[in-house]
């Protein structure tokens, strides 16, 4: 069992098969809001309510691109640490990781509402830690968000022991952070673990010693884009 991570906790839900492709190019976390907004369009239609059945063609369309989830290829490199998300770096920073304690490097991407917003696995490793953190919903790409907004925190030890921590921060309009990964799994990287409505960032907490190679501004493609190489 997998959980679903709510501001009023994580019910329990049913892992999907992130292994399997190709999977399903809009992702399964929207098919419900696409197919209530397709039916209200034909029903608007049908009824002839003119600038109601525009508004509600409009929405779908939106839906429709912010839930796509197209399958990415990881490079070849076994030392890349990809990109998690689509977005644009906002910050790095060293800093301590808050979930180990450890020193690291922080790299902040950040994440409009028309990026693609299913969450990867920057590297490969076993789940050794998950932590849910309720809190507010300021704009995701201000410093503080890292601290003050909910947030799921997924920490990782790769093969040679060292670990990783990636955090989904919900933003000023997201409110639903999804998680499908627990303790004791085994994530490859590039696989799909969570997804976040509507506008959010993802930070990863890298050993000190990695090697940034992405710099603030630089636009990111999740999977595809590298962000570190670690020695």
């Amino acid at each position: 069992m997998k959980r679903r991570l709510t501001p009023k906790g994580p019910p329990p839900e049913v892992k999907l098969n992130n292994r399997v492709y190709p999977h399903p190019i809009i992702a399964r976390e929207g098919w419900t809001i696409l197919a209530v907004a397709f039916l209200a369009f034909l029903v608007s239609w049908w009824l002839d309510l003119g600038v109601i059945t525009f508004l509600f063609f409009v929405f779908f369309v939106f839906a429709l691109q912010f839930f796509r989830d197209p399958a990415r290829e990881a490079p070849e490199d076994p030392k890349a640490v990809v990109s998690p998300v689509d977005g644009r770096i906002c910050k790095v920073e060293k800093c301590p990781n808050p979930e180990t304690g450890e020193d690291s490097v922080k790299v902040s991407i950040f994440m409009n509402v028309f990026s693609v917003h299913s969450q990867k696995a920057p590297v490969s490793g076993v789940v050794e830690k998950v932590t849910y953190t309720p809190g507010l919903f300021v704009n995701a790409d201000l410093d503080k968000a890292s601290t003050e907004n909910e947030r799921n925190a997924v920490t990782v030890r790769m093969e040679d022991g060292r670990r990783v921590t990636f955090i989904q921060v919900a933003g000023l309009v997201a409110r639903r952070i999804i998680c499908y990964t627990s303790i004791g799994d085994e994530l490859k990287r590039g696989e799909r673990y969570g997804f976040i409505r509507f506008g959010s960032r993802v930070d990863v907490y890298l050993p000190p010693d990695a090697e940034i190679v992405a710099g603030i501004g630089d636009k990111m493609t999740g999977v595809m884009s590298v962000i570190a190489r670690l020695p």
